[in-house]
């Protein structure tokens, strides 16, 4: 790589199951950006970094309670061991209480070098790990998964399809939900009478400007529909 090549956008995932990685990031047009280096990919076994012979990451939590909690001592020394502050790339964990993961977010995190991705497990971390690397926390819903890994396969797999490289038309990108602060709109194609349905007039007439005007009112018409908290928003910003 000549000197002036900027390192191209880099995730690193600490993980107890780096063999789930890629999955399915290695397929479709992002598993090809994978393979052509247009963004990298590179996982840890957080086991690695356990103390005794018998490779143990977690331990009882203080206070009792059902559960075991990750050790803070190897998860650091895991975090140690692949993630210098120095390039710049976001220390995340993935966890229901952090941030909820939106389209404003990946686009930030696609603006930068790249992420460290710590997935828990079981009851999740020691809190003095989170404040030691001052990590931020990430939320992909509002539900609890099994571990960090599949929260992590969404985050990346959400940012990927943003890097240059990766989707072939950029304009595809424009009128996605969120990306306008509303839902996308209905899509239609061929056939264009299916099942005693038709397309919509207005979008075989030809005239790109009642299309688009269409295609606005049916994504405001959705998303006042389906998710009010978006259209206050939305609302609010228009003002």
């Amino acid at each position: 790589m000549a000197e002036d090549t900027p390192p191209c956008w880099t995730a690193m995932v600490l993980t107890l199951f780096p063999e789930m990685f890629p999955g399915p990031l290695g397929l479709s047009l992002a598993g090809k950006a994978l393979t052509d280096g247009v963004w990298a990919l590179r996982t840890a076994d957080i086991r690695d970094y356990a103390r005794d012979r018998h490779r143990t990451v977690d331990d009882t939590p203080f206070g009792g309670g059902a559960g075991m909690v990750m050790r803070p001592d190897v998860v650091s020394d895991a975090i140690a061991a692949n993630h210098d502050p120095a390039e710049g790339r976001r220390l995340i964990y993935l966890s229901p209480r952090g941030r909820r993961l939106d389209q404003p977010l990946v686009r930030e995190l696609a603006a930068g070098p790249g992420v460290t991705l710590v997935c828990g497990r079981y009851e999740g971390l020691d809190q003095r790990v989170l404040d030691a690397w001052a990590m931020d926390e990430v939320s992909v819903g509002d539900v609890v998964l099994s571990g960090g890994e599949t929260a992590a396969l969404v985050l990346l797999d959400a940012v990927a399809r943003l890097l240059p490289g990766v989707t072939g038309k950029v304009e595809s990108l424009e009128d996605e939900s969120f990306e306008h602060g509303l839902l996308e709109y209905p899509h239609y194609t061929r056939p264009r009478e299916w099942s005693g349905r038709s397309v919509p007039e207005v979008l075989i007439s030809g005239h790109h400007g009642r299309v688009a005007q269409w295609r606005r009112e049916q994504a405001e018409a959705v998303t006042r529909e389906r998710r009010p908290d978006l259209w206050a928003r939305y609302v609010a910003g228009e003002e």
